[in-house]
C-alpha cells in the first residue's frame, strides 16, 4: 500500500517491502557540505538503493541565479522532474546520507511547494539501508522514461531578501536558523570561506542536528522535537521562516515542524549564502538574538 499524502516519513522496512511498486519513484538527494553535488554523485555510483535516480539539487533549480540550488520556477521544476521519470501520479521517496537533512528534506519541501503532496523522506536514509544489509545497486541508474509533470505555482513557500530585511523591523514572522551554534554566534567557521560570520538580526537558533537521534539519524519523537522548538524561543502558533547555510537544512527544520503539526513553515531560500556575502546587510553575533 502506498502511504497517504500526509506521511512525511517512511521506514526502510516499508521501502524494502514496496520497492517494486510501479507507482513508486525513489530519488537519492544526497548533498555534501562542503563538496556539494560532486561527491554525492560519486557516492551514488558507488552504491544506491535499487531503482533510485540521482536528484541533483543544483540542476532542479533556477540555474540563471548565481546562488547554489536557487528555488526554481514551476516550469523548470516540472521539466526537471518529468525528465527523472516522475509523474503526478507517482509516490516519491527521497533519501540522503544524513537521514533526510542533506538534502532529502529539501526535495520533500520542493515537491510540496509545487503542489505534489505524495512525497516522503526515508527515515534513517542511505546509512540505515546499508546498516540493515539491504541491497545496493552500483553505477549509473537506467535512463528513466520521461513523464508529464504539472507543477502548481508555489504559494508563499519561500521568502526573499527584501522580506527578510523588512522583517528585522516589522517582526511579522519568526526566523529560525538551522546552522550550528558556533556559526550562528559568529565564532565558528563557515564552510564557505568568503562569508561573514553571525546571523540575521532577531533570529533564533535550532541546529538541525538536534532534531535527529545521532546514532540512527532518524527524527526524534514529536514531544522531543516540540521541546526543541520551544527551547529555541519559537511560538509554534505564529508565522515561522527557517534559514540555514544555503537553503538545504532549513528544509530539515521545516520537516521537523511538519512532524509536530506545523505545516505552514516557509524557508529563506537565499539563506546565509546570500545574507553573509553581502556586506550591506546587517548581522548580529552571539548565542542569543536580541
Amino acid at each position: 500500500m502506498i502511504p497517504a499524502p500526509t506521511d512525511a516519513l517512511v521506514t526502510t522496512e516499508w521501502l524494502a517491502e514496496h520497492i517494486d511498486h510501479p507507482g513508486l519513484r525513489i530519488v537519492d538527494a544526497s548533498y555534501f557540505v562542503p563538496g556539494g553535488v560532486g561527491p554525492a554523485h560519486a557516492q551514488f555510483l558507488e552504491g544506491h538503493i535499487p531503482g533510485a535516480q540521482f536528484f541533483d539539487i543544483d540542476a532542479v533549480a533556477d540555474t540563471a541565479n548565481p546562488k547554489e540550488h536557487a528555488f526554481p520556477s514551476a516550469d523548470v521544476f516540472a521539466a526537471r522532474i518529468g525528465a527523472l521519470g516522475i509523474g503526478n501520479g507517482h509516490r516519491v521517496i527521497a533519501y540522503d546520507h544524513m537521514g533526510g537533512a542533506c538534502a532529502a528534506a529539501r526535495v520533500w519541501f520542493l515537491f510540496r511547494a509545487f503542489g505534489h503532496a505524495q512525497v516522503s523522506v526515508l527515515s534513517g536514509g542511505r546509512n540505515a539501508w546499508i546498516q540493515e544489509n539491504r541491497p545496493l545497486a552500483t553505477g549509473k541508474a537506467a535512463n528513466p522514461t520521461p513523464q508529464p509533470f504539472q507543477a502548481s505555482t508555489p504559494l508563499a513557500a519561500v521568502r526573499y531578501r527584501r522580506e527578510m530585511e523588512s522583517n528585522i523591523h516589522d517582526k511579522a514572522f519568526q526566523v529560525l536558523d538551522a546552522r550550528g551554534a558556533g556559526r550562528f554566534a559568529g565564532i565558528g567557521p563557515e564552510p564557505r570561506a568568503h562569508l561573514r560570520s553571525g546571523h540575521i538580526p532577531g533570529s533564533r537558533n535550532l541546529p538541525f542536528q538536534d532534531l535527529f537521534d545521532q546514532a540512527t539519524m532518524t527524527f526524534k519523537t514529536p514531544d522531543q522535537i516540540r521541546g526543541l522548538f520551544v527551547a529555541a524561543g519559537i511560538d509554534l502558533t505564529a508565522p515561522l521562516t527557517t534559514t540555514c547555510g544555503s537553503g538545504v537544512t532549513a528544509c530539515a527544520i521545516a520537516l521537523g515542524a511538519y512532524l509536530i503539526g506545523k505545516t505552514d513553515v516557509q524557508i529563506y531560500d537565499g539563506s546565509w549564502l546570500e545574507w553573509g556575502s553581502d556586506a550591506s546587510l546587517p548581522l548580529e553575533t552571539g548565542s542569543v538574538s536580541s
